[in-house]
């Protein structure tokens, strides 16, 4: 299986009157790799992933090879882009068979499927991810790191050519972060475009075949995970002093050594409030 890249040009988007992603252009994300867009908080990475999926106004150009998808409405927009919240809303009482089946039916499918054939998907879906068990299992009482498998089932489930993942790993442990990780990779590697926002740093560099690195909704850095994550980049835009090192298998390793005194300002207190958007 291989696709088109998935090219962004220009694009603005935010709350409102309160503008996030400023004028943001990315070299294309191309069929087959996963990118980590990482950053601190409040740099707009969750923002950019619900205007990438049609959950935010954006302006500005988003193409999937000739396929302009702004132009789409966003159930058409859906066919193409699945999309994996940070978090499930509470209280719902559907098993996770049942949520798998109902994203199976929320957007239409290159090829339909009737009732029988979507309940297999679905099962061969939790049963790549390991999670078959959970089937049954209403969502409302998963633990938050379950819930967090049942989503990516659901966002993966339709096989959509373009995944975008808000931090699909935040509430795993880490025997689970490689699973994740790993399956990510995977289905990059059978020629979708993956998108995933992580936080881990060393995690991203460990598996991600490139870095966006965006900072107060501008891009900060992109390339290889050895050119977008740096000393440099550390001080600039996470204002700490660091160190970006190879490990005994080749891998960037990143090592914190502590926050710049720069970082003791106003500035830096008003984006720990806003959160992680």
């Amino acid at each position: 299986m291989s696709g088109p890249a998935l090219r962004l040009s220009g694009a603005n988007a935010g709350y409102g009157r309160r503008p996030v992603i400023r004028d943001l252009s990315l070299a294309p994300l191309e069929a087959g790799t996963l990118t980590a867009l990482v950053g601190p908080n409040a740099a707009g990475k969750s923002t950019l992933l619900k205007a990438l999926a049609g959950l935010l106004p954006m302006k500005g150009s988003l193409q999937l090879g000739p396929l302009d998808l702004t132009a789409l409405p966003r159930e058409e927009r859906a066919a193409h882009l699945g999309f994996m919240p940070q978090a499930l809303p509470p209280g719902v009482a559907l098993t996770v068979i049942e949520t798998v089946i109902g994203a199976l039916r929320a957007a239409p499918l290159r090829a339909p499927l009737d009732g029988k054939a979507a309940r297999a998907r679905a099962v061969g879906m939790l049963d790549r991810l390991g999670i078959t068990p959970l089937a049954l299992e209403p969502l409302d009482r998963l633990s938050g790191g379950q819930r967090q498998l049942a989503s990516l089932a659901q966002a993966v489930v339709r096989e959509p050519r373009v995944l975008l993942l808000d931090e699909p790993t935040s509430a795993l442990d880490l025997r689970h972060q490689a699973v994740v990780m790993g399956f990510l990779k995977q289905l990059a590697e059978e020629g979708r475009v993956v998108v995933a926002v992580l936080h881990d740093l060393t995690l991203a560099a460990r598996y991600a075949d490139q870095v966006v690195v965006l900072q107060q909704g501008a891009l900060a850095a992109q390339g290889t995970p050895a050119e977008a994550i740096t000393s440099d980049v550390l001080a600039r835009v996470y204002g700490v002093s660091g160190r970006v090192e190879a490990c005994s298998r080749g891998t960037v390793q990143v090592v914190v050594d502590g926050p710049l005194a720069e970082e003791a300002t106003s500035d830096t207190a008003g984006r720990i409030g806003h959160g992680g958007r």
